[in-house]
């Protein structure tokens, strides 16, 4: 069989599942550990979960990840739910790449014992961070000293009195170098998502991105601009592919119902996608088809009609050139 065709780097985000390598990473596993404290945020402890779980299904044992409680008992959230986790120890750290302090609204600023504990991963050259007010405890261990960082409001004022040298940012995240801080659910997400892009580069963070927050991910460019969100102009032919799939519009169509001539729409596709127009617009067509394929009970016919095809026999050969395989044989999680 062929080699698959290539999606263009925005599409391929979208489809990123399908297409992940099987093959053996030969980067060993980043292991990050997060210690449980009493009234922990459950949300932002489960949303840095959530990107680094994800971003294993994307790219096979990127991330090892254990919690940790200071006693080995159930730790309490701040939602009352109890959370089973491995005691702390010392000596199973040694192994560790970054360790992870998750406080609350109401955690007690206690925990004595964590400050000697932080102060030798530190000296070891382990990466650290804090979720919510998480951040406070580095600063009282002394293992914030120049670095900027993120608390949640509440606690700020209490960090810059314990560590007076810790640059305090109003950030909803902070990734200074090895030491990480979000001071929101929110920004957990953000600062795991840096640290996916920072190990593993902006596609497998963008994949990650693309199935966790799909609403802020979808009008991204690619390339250096990453960050800057499509032009005005883009956007709007981009949204009637979108709203076209199953009765596609012609480039001539595209061009009167956006105002603009069908050589200015090649040169924003060019320029900001690194595409052609008919390829994002096929690209689109197909995504839509696995996504219905896998999530869907419709046949494979069906699916043909929806997405645009004017024949079975044509969607199977569009969709093996993408994928490898016919739309017969994808996997049906609908069924």
């Amino acid at each position: 069989m062929p080699t698959p065709r290539q999606f263009s780097k925005k599409t391929s985000t979208s489809n990123m599942l399908r297409l992940k390598s099987t093959s053996a990473n030969a980067q060993a596993p980043y292991r990050v550990d997060f210690v449980l404290l009493e009234h922990f945020s459950m949300a932002s402890f489960t949303v840095a979960m959530d990107v680094l779980v994800t971003a294993n299904l994307l790219r096979t044992d990127s991330f090892r990840f254990t919690p940790l409680s200071m006693d080995g008992d159930r730790v309490l959230s701040d939602l009352g739910l109890e959370l089973v986790a491995t005691e702390l120890s010392a000596e199973a750290l040694k192994e560790l790449d970054l360790l992870v302090i998750c406080g609350g609204l109401r955690t007690p600023l206690k925990y004595p014992e964590l400050d000697r504990l932080l102060d030798d991963c530190a000296a070891h050259g382990m990466a650290l961070g804090g979720l919510w007010n998480g951040a406070w405890f580095l600063g009282r261990a002394g293992v914030l000293d120049d670095y900027g960082c993120s608390i949640h409001p509440e606690q700020r004022a209490s960090l810059s009195e314990r560590s007076p040298q810790t640059r305090i940012t109003p950030a909803s995240f902070t990734l200074d170098r090895d030491r990480l801080s979000a001071a929101s659910p929110n920004g957990a997400m953000e600062l795991m998502l840096g640290l996916v892009r920072r190990l593993y580069g902006d596609g497998l963070a963008e994949g990650v991105e693309e199935i966790l927050s799909f609403s802020g991910a979808r009008y991204r460019q690619v390339g250096p601009g990453a960050k800057k969100s499509m032009s005005l102009h883009l956007r709007t032919i981009v949204e009637l592919m979108e709203n076209n799939l199953e009765e596609t519009l012609s480039l001539d169509q595209l061009a009167a119902y956006s105002g603009r001539s069908r050589r200015q729409i090649d040169r924003l596709f060019q320029a900001q996608l690194g595409t052609s127009p008919r390829r994002y617009y096929m690209e689109l067509r197909i995504t839509k088809s696995r996504r219905l394929l896998q999530y869907s009970d419709l046949s494979v016919m069906e699916v043909a009609v929806a997405c645009g095809f004017v024949s079975v026999s044509h969607f199977s050969k569009c969709y093996a050139a993408y994928f490898g395989y016919p739309p017969s044989r994808e996997q049906r999680l609908g069924e």
